[in-house]
């Protein structure tokens, strides 16, 4: 491989923000924040879906909303036009 053409491939630390689940892979992603874990430094990169939270994964279905876009939408619109009753929980 020719030197200096290549980005910086290292374990990276990601950090699932809807349930604080965070595990180290390897990438060459860059990143401004570092975090450590587990008694080491690492790069951080903050998500909103891994695999511990997606419902294909966990076999229930959840609504995640951090910036609070549905409700902002059920207060404009309400349930014109919706076919689906609203949920009160």
């Amino acid at each position: 491989m020719k030197e200096g053409i290549h980005p910086d491939y290292r374990e990276v630390l990601f950090h699932d923000m809807s349930n604080d689940f965070k595990f180290i892979t390897r990438s060459t992603i860059g990143t401004r924040e570092t975090a450590e874990f587990e008694g080491k430094q690492y790069p951080l990169v903050k998500i909103e879906v891994s695999s511990e939270s997606h419902p294909f994964y966990t076999g229930k279905h959840k609504i995640v909303d951090t910036a609070g876009r549905v409700e902002k939408f059920r207060q404009k619109f309400g349930s014109v036009g919706s076919k689906t009753a609203v949920s009160k929980a």
